[in-house]
């Protein structure tokens, strides 16, 4: 049985993140529908990234209808918004810190407990950039994983994810 997920969604940051994502939909003139708010409610408002299919399951246990298309376009609607990020390596979706500006990101993610941190320096992106140039090779889009371990897990003061 999995491990139930750990739910943050009386956080303020949680809060914060969608009211910012409402201004930023209306600003740009695309719908931020109820479904699209609600999965990006689910993905702000629990601790790790989560698949399209845990998405999902809030989704069922809310009482709503769904089948993965249904979820999937609104992550792509949200991917295209810059309002998350997908980690590829773990095929998981996180909320973007920073959805005013179109940037890859770099993220830290924790091989014991799953946590992303996402760091967005945009000195590593134009550094990526210019080698990227230097070789006559465009880039179309840019994200950095790296796979580690955080202060707490290296410090034996959490646990491994379920």
């Amino acid at each position: 049985m999995a491990a139930p997920l750990e739910i943050a969604s009386s956080s303020p940051r949680a809060r914060q993140a969608l009211e910012h994502a409402e201004r930023l939909c209306q600003e740009r003139g695309v719908r931020l529908t109820v479904l699209r708010r609600r999965v990006l409610e689910i993905i702000w408002s629990h601790a790790r990234p989560l698949g399209a299919y845990a998405i999902l399951d809030v989704l069922r246990d809310d009482g709503r209808a769904g089948a993965p298309p249904t979820v999937y376009r609104a992550l792509d609607f949200l991917l295209e918004q810059g309002l998350i990020h997908r980690l590829a390596s773990l095929n998981v979706f996180t909320g973007c810190c920073q959805p005013d500006r179109r940037h890859g990101g770099q993220f830290l993610i924790c091989r014991d407990c799953g946590q992303v941190d996402e760091l967005n320096n945009t000195q590593v992106e134009c550094l990526l950039n210019d080698e990227a140039d230097a070789r006559g090779f465009e880039v179309l889009t840019q994200m950095i994983e790296v796979l580690g371990r955080c202060p707490n897990c290296w410090q034996g003061v959490t646990h491994r994810a379920g």
